[in-house]
């Protein structure tokens, strides 16, 4: 069986559209989901473009992975209704209703009252 050099390989892969490139001195790489963080810092990483799709391959360096806080998503709706509500802007309403964890009356309460 006869082995494929790096060089070769660079080559097949070109000749089928893949192009792979290397990203020198990477420093960190951060994913996020909605449930925690995950940190790789001097990770090696590679990206690949094939027929107009970037894939990432993200190899070793050390890696720290942290919860993050469950936040409720407060629907679009909601907060245009508080907002008409009270006459406040969209980012006083949406506070207001993280602050009351969603609860639509306590919002506008909440404002109505100027705390």
């Amino acid at each position: 069986m006869r082995r494929v050099t790096s060089r070769q390989a660079k080559r097949y892969m070109s000749r089928m559209g893949i192009k792979v490139e290397e990203m020198p001195n990477t420093q960190q790489v951060t994913i996020k989901t909605d449930s925690k963080e995950i940190i790789i810092k001097n990770p090696e990483v590679t990206s690949m473009e094939v027929r107009g799709e970037k894939v990432f391959q993200i190899i070793g360096g050390s890696m720290t992975e942290k919860a993050l806080e469950a936040r409720e998503k407060i629907p679009d709706e909601d907060v245009q209704l508080v907002a008409d509500q009270t006459g406040k802007n969209l980012d006083e309403a949406r506070r207001a209703l993280e602050e009351t964890k969603g609860d639509l009356a306590r919002a506008i309460l909440l404002l109505q009252s100027g705390n």
